[in-house]
């Protein structure tokens, strides 16, 4: 196997995970966005309306972005995308950790206050970090195989 036909593979790989989890975390907050913008609300980050407009929009967005790059159809542009938003949740995470407010993420649902000590902040910043990585590879290099953007 050459070494572009592995980096593909793997570039798949990538646009799978990050696609897949995106997908996930809009599809299980979609159902209750009155629970997505709680979440939003909970960082205290944005003004009481516009965090829950973005409460509303965010599970969508999520969807869209991961249906995209899992199809593999504006790869780099998705990618972009979904780096945004994960350098989001990092800042929003890292904000809510410094103020000490004791909130579920709400990156898969839920979200709000919960008792303090049962935060995962280290645990859901690895995470994100890991995600924003894997969204600047695939803005590097969107080329994947079984994607449907070498079909266009």
């Amino acid at each position: 196997m050459t070494r572009r036909r592995r980096l593909d593979l793997l570039g798949t790989v990538l646009r799978l995970v990050l696609g897949g989890v995106l997908l996930v975390a809009g599809a299980l907050k979609v159902t209750n966005l009155g629970a997505s913008a709680l979440a939003v609300r909970a960082y205290q980050l944005l003004p009481y309306d516009l965090a829950g407009y973005v409460g509303y929009g965010l599970p969508v967005l999520e969807i869209i972005v991961g249906l995209v790059l899992v199809v593999g159809l504006f790869t780099r542009t998705a990618a972009v995308v979904a780096g945004l938003l994960m350098l989001a949740f990092v800042i929003g995470i890292s904000w809510a950790w410094a103020k000490g407010l004791s909130i579920d993420c709400g990156c898969f649902g839920g979200g709000g206050e919960i008792a303090w000590g049962r935060t995962a902040y280290p645990l859901e910043l690895t995470r994100d970090v890991a995600l924003l990585a894997t969204a600047g590879w695939l803005v590097r290099r969107p080329a994947t195989a079984y994607a449907l953007d070498a079909r266009l």
